[in-house]
């Protein structure tokens, strides 16, 4: 059972417009390294068990991956931990590319 919500990347870049959201890439840094989406902030999946203390609450958190379904993983943990207001990126950074949105080296 999900709690959290998908949302494709026009969505997305709507909201970055808008700003007042955190998003969170949680690939590891090899995958980050080939390119990430300029607003991101890293924390790989497997550490955020760890430090998901770091991220706010109150703010609406978005989480992506390569494709969705780790970052689908770590918004259902979110959710988990007391986190509501909170959205996977459909398609990941593969779709924001083939979008043809901004990605940073």
């Amino acid at each position: 059972m999900q709690n959290f919500k998908n949302i494709d990347v026009m969505e997305l870049e709507v909201w970055l417009q808008k700003g007042g959201l955190r998003l969170v890439d949680v690939r590891t840094d090899a995958e980050i390294a080939r390119g990430k989406i300029p607003q991101g902030d890293s924390l790989p999946l497997h550490l955020i068990p760890l430090r998901l203390n770091e991220l706010d609450k109150a703010k609406p958190t978005v989480f992506y991956c390569q494709m969705g379904g780790r970052s689908a993983q770590a918004a259902a943990f979110a959710v988990a931990n007391g986190f509501s207001d909170v959205y996977n990126l459909q398609g990941g950074i593969t779709a924001w590319a083939h979008a043809g949105l901004p990605v940073a080296a």
